[in-house]
């Protein structure tokens, strides 16, 4: 089985930066597409920012440009460089992995992290 743990969520004052951290553990065989979803009190789930396996990402309008995702294939994590923050950036972030797992990678499942909380408040 596989287990994605996220890490680096806290409060930080608006024009503030914090970076999120998730790595899956277990028997991981690969790891397809990632990304970062959040969700706000009352609000849906939305994605934030998606990266490829070879790198290639995209991100939601309303971070392009202060929001930073990366992978590291070879330790099976990822993590979202979030700067100059906004009070809309509110929200529990969550970890979402495309992944391969099992004899030779015979199982492929979609896995969620337990969310991070981040808060943006003067």
């Amino acid at each position: 089985q596989v287990q994605l743990v996220e890490s680096g969520g806290g409060s930080v004052q608006p024009g503030g930066s914090l970076r999120l951290s998730c790595a899956a553990s277990g028997s991981v065989f690969s790891i397809n597409d990632m990304g970062w979803y959040r969700q706000a009190p009352g609000k849906q789930r939305d994605l934030v920012a998606a990266i490829t396996r070879d790198g290639s990402a995209n991100y939601a309008d309303s971070v392009n440009g202060r929001f930073t995702i990366s992978r590291d294939n070879a330790k099976n994590t990822m993590y979202l460089q979030m700067n100059s923050l906004k009070p809309e950036d509110t929200a529990v972030y969550y970890c979402n992995m495309d992944v391969r797992w099992g004899l030779l990678g015979s199982v492929r499942r979609n896995y969620w992290g337990q969310g991070t909380q981040v808060t943006v408040s003067s």
